[in-house]
């Protein structure tokens, strides 16, 4: 029989030992083991700190964008893993939560390095000035920890389970090791050996431990984190483990939790809150057959409508198909094995010592596709507890399956009181168009849970749903529920970060950051900042501009072009009592000033205003003021390239304008008894072309100089081609370009179409052995030429030919069969990566 594998020390292995046997939750049929026997663990969290040195090295861009690439090639593969996911029990839509939810963490978590600086290491909150003078000041870094990340996870989400941690310790530079709960592990295993295979992460990113490993806290280290998916009772134990209290382990647990869904008095039958939470109630006790931390355990109505509520249900979930999941009809599959099946039984007998069954049973239901003896099938279990404040069963017993209690409630403060029982849960819900049932539940729940949603007419189309947990919200509540966060967007990436707080001089933090801090020493630029590329701009380069004088001509005109008549700018009169004294210039004219002072005109790398972040106007300025400005980059954030724009990166420049008749060397950075002449800062946002250095650039004369190394023993690094085929292909393109050849049609698809012409912006150079969509028609498998030289005077001939059509044509477009309708510059794009391209594969470039 074979075993389910682990992969750790950077190979694939086996456990020893025959291990624990592992059914087909749908069919019985006995297809794998499970064993940790025999796995050095010590060594195996050792070797993923040692090698998790590479991972924090990478900027949180590099590592967003190592996210987004291993989503998108996860995707590709997701059929492979609905398969396999049948055999959990697990229906389409069951499989689609667990399979496609685990990828959209890892595209959610790598959109966040937009929110990171472009560096290893995060940079939190604002600076704090320790001093008077501004010479010593403190800020908080937040740099990877040094250990790894040890998940243990539930059974229920074996891939969404393990993705919803790893994006984030992923993002944050912290490799992981993975237990997945060994009843279905084998689905784990089946996306990590996708995920290794691809080579995306750095060696030692992903470590499997496929099943239990019960010393698995014995050497855990003071950098590393653990967390804990499952069972409160379990997770108390792991808490209390002493290794963890030794070595001040960060523990994080998200137990089983009775989750409470609540129907506002409003929502009567007939209204459109009463139809989504019976609807509701219906989709989470049989999405994942209740199998979900989520999933709504308490039903907590008000007691006039519990009849009609109990009715309801019952009547939706009648029309749920039981059986098997690779059925199209069928609406909920199996529990995960038999003793998950005895287990919930368990549970709902202690439940119904003071509750009563209202809605199924445990043998009278039908099975379509499958035979309910092999497999672990239940159906759906109603409960009612009419007296829910006196018995406390329905509060604090968790049936881990599709299995819920109703009971009724007198009135608001008495549902809150109910959904405050279950001690601490994941999420709670309530249903209402009444936004202020909606506010009075929700500040007064909000201590016992993670999380809670509000469901009304207006949210439902686009609502995820009570029992969705997204990457960008904590996931995770008190008590019970284990105190723990999860996910959260930048909160959860910060629980693999360890905070730090620096001290020091502006100047020395700046180093340190990579971001200016205030009153720090200005680098100052040798020519103006704009002229130069993103590559080249570092934190502190500065520019102090010439002087304006502000008038009050400037003051009156820009009021008559904005219309803002503000009575300080405009009515003298009127300033007794006021803050100002005389006649006041706008904010906004002095942002706008300040621009026209160290803005620089000429075309330049500086492609766009790209925003503003923070503006503040420190006191007023009036006509006959002159001020100058100081524009200094205070950091530099990575961008992708994007659509048809050419690579380019965030600039934020720290603006301050300042009073010219006060002296800096007097003012209140040296000496607080003086005048600030600090009248206004700003941070502004500029889009900086970075430097293109793949590509050489394609001039007739290089063009000329690359030809004369070209003879007919020339060889080619790649492909059939030879060198007269390679010219009579380029002059074929040339007369593409100038509108000469035009009788084709665009071979690439529509809906692939905008995609594919964007990356002419790009700098990426061509693939190799690409096979060109015209090369019959361009007849590059013979040659129609007598000998090289002719080729190569034809050739330039032709280029002479595009580059005088679209001289004469300015804004013409010519049509190319890859890349669609190409403009002037599209086509000189396409001609410095296709040059490129080929006079690389001839090894003629220098």
């Amino acid at each position: 029989m074979m075993k389910t594998q682990h992969y750790i020390l950077g190979n694939w292995a086996e456990g020893k030992g025959e291990g624990t046997p592992i059914l087909d939750s749908v069919t019985g049929d006995h297809f794998t083991n499970v064993t940790t026997e025999g796995l050095d663990i010590p060594e195996i969290l050792q070797y993923g700190r040692n090698k998790g040195e590479k991972l924090r090295k990478m900027t949180f861009q590099e590592r967003g964008l190592m996210l987004k690439k291993l989503a998108m090639y996860l995707t590709k593969k997701k059929d492979q893993f609905y398969e396999i996911s049948y055999r959990t029990g697990a229906t389409k839509i069951d499989s689609w939560i667990d399979i496609e939810g685990g990828f959209g963490n890892l595209f959610a978590n790598a959109s966040l390095r937009k929110l990171f600086p472009n560096q290893p290491f995060d940079v939190e909150g604002d600076p704090i000035d320790l001093s008077r003078g501004g010479r010593f000041m403190a800020h908080h870094i937040m740099v990877p920890r040094e250990g790894v990340a040890i998940h243990i996870n539930a059974f229920n989400f074996p891939v969404w389970g393990m993705l919803e941690k790893c994006a984030v310790n992923w993002m944050a530079g912290m490799p992981a090791v993975v237990l997945p709960a060994p009843q279905t592990a084998y689905l784990t295993e089946a996306v990590v050996k996708e995920i290794i295979a691809s080579k995306i992460l750095p060696e030692g990113s992903l470590q499997l431990i496929s099943g239990t490993a019960k010393n698995i806290l014995d050497t855990v280290e003071s950098q590393d984190v653990v967390t804990f998916t499952g069972s409160a009772s379990t997770g108390k134990i792991l808490k209390k483990h002493p290794r963890l209290i030794e070595e001040s382990v960060p523990f994080t647990m998200e137990a089983d939790s009775l989750n409470a869904a609540i129907l506002g008095a409003d929502a009567i039958p007939g209204t459109p809150e009463f139809d989504l939470f019976i609807k509701e109630v219906r989709n989470e006790m049989t999405v994942k057959c209740g199998q979900k931390c989520t999933a709504i355990r308490r039903i907590i109505v008000p007691e006039n409508l519990i009849e009609e509520v109990q009715i309801a249900i019952g009547k939706q979930l009648e029309k749920v198909t039981i059986g098997d999941p690779r059925l199209k009809e069928v609406r909920m599959g199996s529990l995960v094995n038999d003793a998950q099946r005895n287990s919930v039984k368990e549970q709902i007998s202690k439940i119904t010592k003071t509750a009563k069954i209202v809605y199924g049973d445990f043998d009278d239901f039908k099975v379509t596709g499958a035979d309910s003896k092999k497999g672990s099938f239940m159906k759906p279990i109603l409960l009612r507890e009419d007296n829910p404040l006196q018995n406390e069963a329905a509060h604090i017993t968790e049936a881990f399956g599709p299995v819920s209690t109703l009971m009724p409630y007198k009135n608001l403060e008495e549902a809150i009181k109910l959904s405050k029982m279950g001690k601490g849960s994941l999420v709670s819900s309530i249903f209402t168009n009444d936004d202020k049932i909606a506010k009075e539940y929700t500040i007064s729940a909000a201590t016992h849970h993670g999380r809670i949603l509000i469901l009304n007419r207006e949210s439902a189309k686009e609502s995820t749903g009570h029992g969705s947990p997204l990457p960008n919200l904590i996931h995770g509540g008190p008590g019970r529920a284990g105190g723990g966060e999860e996910m959260g967007g930048i909160r959860g990436v910060k629980h693999y970060l360890q905070r730090c707080a620096i001290q020091g001089s502006p100047t020395t933090l700046t180093e340190v950051t990579g971001i200016y801090q205030p009153n720090a020493k200005y680098k100052e630029a040798e020519q103006h900042p704009f002229k130069y590329h993103w590559e080249d701009i570092e934190p502190g380069m500065s520019l102090k501009t010439h002087n304006r004088t502000i008038t009050d001509t400037d003051i009156i005109n820009f009021g008559n072009v904005t219309w803002d008549h503000f009575y300080a700018h405009t009515d003298i009169t009127s300033l007794e009592g006021s803050i100002f004294e005389k006649r006041t210039a706008h904010g906004y004219f002095i942002l706008a000033a300040a621009a026209g002072l160290f803005v620089y005109p000429n075309k330049g790398p500086v492609a766009a205003n790209y925003g503003l972040e923070e503006c503040r106007f420190l006191r007023p300025i009036y006509h006959n003021d002159t001020v100058y400005v100081r524009l200094t980059c205070k950091q530099k954030v990575d961008r992708e390239q994007k659509g048809t724009e050419l690579p380019s990166g965030i600039v934020k420049w720290y603006v301050e304008v300042f009073d010219a008749n006060i002296n800096v060397s007097s003012s209140a950075v040296e000496n607080a008894s003086e005048e600030n002449p600090l009248l206004a800062v700003a941070t502004i946002l500029t889009m900086v072309q970075k430097k293109q250095t793949v590509f050489a650039e394609m001039t007739s004369e290089s063009i000329q100089k690359y030809l004369n190394k070209l003879s007919e023993e020339t060889k080619p690094k790649w492909g059939t081609m030879t060198p007269q085929h390679m010219l009579e292909h380029l002059e074929y393109t040339y007369r593409i370009a100038s509108g000469e050849i035009q009788d084709f049609e665009i071979a690439t698809p529509e809906k692939y179409l905008e995609e594919t012409h964007s990356t002419l912006y790009n700098y990426r150079k061509m693939p190799r052995e690409y096979d060109f969509p015209l090369a019959e028609l361009s007849k590059i498998k013979e040659t129609n030429h007598p000998d090289l030289e002719t080729a190569k005077t034809k050739m330039q001939e032709a280029r002479g030919d595009y580059l005088k059509y679209f001289k004469q044509n300015p804004d013409a477009k010519t049509k190319n069969v890859v890349f669609g309708e190409l403009n002037k510059f599209e086509w000189y794009l396409l001609e410095r990566k296709h040059l490129n391209h080929h006079f690389e594969q001839f090894n003629l470039l220098d």
